[in-house]
């Protein structure tokens, strides 16, 4: 069983602005939802447009004393809230597993340890932002380039991973000297809300970090159209995406999307098929499939199909359904009951034209759970491969040749990640440099760091979570020049008035 009592962490509200924990004032509640027993765990105010106006108030006021610190006094900072972090490490993993029903040693083992990873490695990075070394490029002047931090951040974070989101998108705009609203989901709010409060314990100044838990339509909209936002940063799905970038380009604000993924996992016939099965497994299944890099589409060179079919089916019926607390446990459920009868849409729509080889079922639970789900024979334009379908369900196709494989990959709007599986290095090499994705593993799916970027092509969005790229982001580059003559009239002056 959990320990973590929600209501009593956030008597006093689910908004965190300028260091404290306040009620929202928009006049409509919501209530989080254990989405592994149906049980209420938290009621709460949301946040409307007048908590939006006051948390971008208090990072607006914060913005100088921030911007103004060293990278060493942020770097500092930073350590101590990686180090605050690991220390309430299973409250943490606690409050994750409870709100969005993961597994608890998905939460444990994965989220909690690579959220301290990532703080200590922005507290590193924050010590790095440089710029272009100086030098004469003219011969008469000295150029050097700074990097300076944009201003106030307001960023909206998705439902699937909470806390990491929260991670990405907090901590390289604190680090390169911003200040941050962040939204998260409603459905989700507890670690965003234990994550600020560890910046505040950490000792990062009250207003740094601040949270506004509200719907989007009121509280996003809001936040990303803002005035005194000087960039929005979302992850979510693209059609949502595709109204963040409406608002926020209304306003000429900087802008990062990280949106939707349809993940090709390319088998070629060398791999190392029991390798492939289980990557595939684990790939596909991964946070009950609600992950945007998630295995989606297996498509399996000819010769090792009906096997790499049948040993996927296999492994699948194999993991253990049940209570997220339970350490045992390998699946949790999806995040709603609504969000369970989507997913079951597309399977049941799927029956149609596709073979469902094995699940295709919800449980009789009060939770929302869905079994493991295997489809073959589908078509390469069918809805199963071309949609985003964010379920434990995973469609596999056959090719033939190396191009038809490539080319199938390729083969839809989305470009966030992918893998190829091959013992032949040239062959692999080939995958990594035709298939158009931010991220493509080889004889692997899924492993993130915090040391490289994350982030889309085309219609999986632009720009990069993680890194030390992720710095693009969140400075602006500036070019500073000297001049070294010290001469009244300068030579390209005669272009504009006089004779040389």
């Amino acid at each position: 069983m959990h320990n973590f009592q929600a209501q009593d962490h956030f008597a006093d509200g689910a908004q965190y602005i300028a260091g404290r924990l306040t009620k929202g004032t928009s006049g409509h509640s919501h209530t989080v939802v254990d989405p592994a027993s149906g049980d209420d765990v938290y009621s709460y105010e949301l946040a409307g447009s007048d908590d939006v106006d006051a948390a971008v108030a208090a990072a607006a006021e914060a913005f100088p004393g921030w911007a103004g610190a060293t990278p060493g006094e942020r770097s500092d900072a930073l350590h101590r809230f990686a180090g605050v972090l690991a220390d309430r490490a299973e409250e943490f993993a606690q409050a994750e597993s409870l709100q969005c029903g993961k597994p608890i040693k998905l939460s444990r083992e994965f989220d909690v340890p690579g959220t301290v990873d990532n703080a200590a490695f922005f507290a590193g990075a924050a010590r790095h932002l440089q710029g272009q070394s100086a030098g004469e490029y003219t011969g008469d002047h000295t150029s050097y380039v700074r990097r300076e931090p944009i201003g106030v951040v307001g960023s909206i974070a998705p439902w699937n991973y909470p806390l990491q989101m929260a991670a990405w998108k907090v901590l390289p705009a604190i680090a390169a000297g911003n200040t941050i609203v962040l939204k998260p989901a409603e459905l989700t709010p507890f670690t965003s809300l234990l994550f600020a409060q560890a910046a505040t314990e950490a000792g990062i100044p009250d207003g740094v970090v601040n949270i506004v838990t509200g719907a989007g339509k009121d509280a996003g909209e809001h936040l990303v159209g803002h005035p005194d936002v000087a960039m929005t940063s979302f992850t979510g799905s693209t059609g949502v995406g595709k109204r963040v970038a409406e608002i926020a380009t209304a306003s000429v604000k900087r802008l990062h999307l990280e949106l939707g993924g349809k993940a090709p996992f390319v088998v070629f016939d060398d791999a190392d098929l029991d390798a492939a099965v289980h990557g595939a497994v684990a790939g596909a299944l991964i946070n009950t499939g609600q992950d945007c890099t998630a295995a989606t589409r297996a498509y399996v060179q000819r010769p090792l199909y009906e096997a790499f079919v049948q040993g996927v089916a296999d492994l699948m019926d194999s993991v253990r359904l049940g209570d997220p607390f339970d350490p045992s446990t390998d699946l949790g459920p999806l995040i709603s009951h609504a969000h369970r009868d989507r997913v079951a849409g597309f399977v049941d729509r799927a029956r149609s034209y596709a073979r469902v080889v094995t699940g295709g079922e919800a449980l009789q639970h009060p939770g929302a759970y869905y079994k493991p789900t295997l489809i073959a024979d589908a078509a390469q334009d069918s809805e199963i491969v071309q949609s985003e379908i964010f379920g434990p369900v995973l469609v596999v196709l056959p090719f033939d040749s190396d191009d038809e494989g490539i080319r199938l990959a390729n083969d839809t709007p989305y470009g966030l990640a992918a893998s190829a599986w091959s013992r032949d290095v040239f062959r692999a090499n080939r995958a990594t440099r035709e298939i158009k994705a931010g991220c493509v593993w080889v004889n692997d799916h899924i492993p993130i760091l915090s040391e490289m970027p994350h982030g889309g092509y085309k219609a999986s969005g632009y720009g990069k979570d993680m890194s030390a790229y992720s710095f693009e982001e969140y400075t602006q580059v500036k070019h500073v020049m000297f001049d070294n003559t010290a001469e009244v009239r300068k030579d390209w002056h005669r272009t504009i008035f006089g004779d040389r």
